[in-house]
């Protein structure tokens, strides 16, 4: 098992925690001194109180809770939060309300899952010709619906 090195920013901060033994994602909880309500299409910031350090060659991806996205509207902003393994900063989650109703975000609530991944760099070299392939340049949608 990886072990992540994770400091306490906040007195009242807790450690990501997975659900279930067999969870790819380990759950962010809001660390806030107070309620907090997203109206509805707005963006609000959502600290979790903690840094980490993250090994090189790996990142943390921090994707949404689905029962948080389905039964009430709130995601990550920015769809995938890339927590890169240099960043030793406080850990924020931007927390977007799709829906028609404002929705209040308590402390401690999990309102996130991350994910933490290997990344290996890559070079990128440039050259004249690719190799073929079926698809070739076909984009969006070019591989059907079924």
């Amino acid at each position: 098992m990886l072990s992540i090195r994770t400091k306490l920013l906040r007195e009242n901060a807790s450690i990501p925690t997975y659900g279930t033994d067999a969870a790819a994602g380990a759950d962010l909880h809001a660390c806030l001194d107070a309620p907090v309500t997203i109206a509805p299409g707005e963006t609000v910031l959502i600290p979790i109180g903690i840094a980490m350090e993250i090994p090189c060659g790996y990142a943390g991806l921090v994707y949404a809770r689905s029962g948080l996205s389905v039964k009430r509207d709130l995601a990550p902003a920015n769809k995938v939060g890339v927590i890169d393994a240099d960043y030793r900063g406080e850990i924020f989650v931007p927390l977007h309300n799709h829906g028609s109703r404002p929705q209040t975000v308590e402390h401690g609530e999990r309102i996130a899952q991350m994910i933490i991944t290997a990344c290996p760099a890559a070079e990128f070299t440039p050259c004249g010709e690719l190799s073929d392939t079926v698809r070739g340049t076909g984009g969006f949608g070019s591989t059907g619906s079924k």
